[in-house]
């Protein structure tokens, strides 16, 4: 593995806390559903070594390969409950944020299935993932082998 474009331990402090909250923002969200999400960010923001990681992750934690296989077109599949449509759709919304923002029903609709606390719990999964896969991509991290 080649050595990554920018030293992230150059800022001792920042890797840590980073870790620290990812690791909160896990507290609460299903397992398999988190992975699903760090999976579907990870694929719209181009992070192969954040796809890589959550793929095996999705699976360690009992998630099937066609399912895995069909993410990238969830709204196409049949595969995927009401509560992870939600959740995927969320993703998309806060990935692609320039594009329309999160639109109302989209939080909505996540807020029915999750509830409040849940719904936040999602967000700040979303949000975690999505700076990891901003600072992996400007690291040119790769995933291993």
């Amino acid at each position: 593995m080649r050595a990554p474009r920018v030293d992230l331990t150059a800022v001792a402090d920042v890797y840590p806390a980073m870790a620290k909250f990812d690791a909160a923002a896990r507290e609460g969200v299903d397992p398999v559903l988190g992975e699903l999400v760090r999976i579907r960010a990870s694929q719209i923001n181009g992070c192969d070594f954040c796809l890589d990681m959550h793929t095996r992750a999705a699976r360690d934690a009992g998630e099937g390969q066609d399912r895995l296989d069909a993410l990238a077109d969830w709204r196409g599949s049949a595969l995927f409950t009401g509560a992870e449509r939600a959740a995927l759709a969320l993703t998309e919304s806060m990935t692609l944020i320039p594009g329309s923002g999160v639109p109302g029903d989209v939080l909505s609709a996540a807020r029915a299935h999750f509830g409040e606390a849940g719904l936040a719990g999602l967000v700040w999964v979303i949000a975690a993932i999505n700076t990891w896969n901003r600072v992996a991509v400007a690291a040119a991290l790769r995933p291993p082998g």
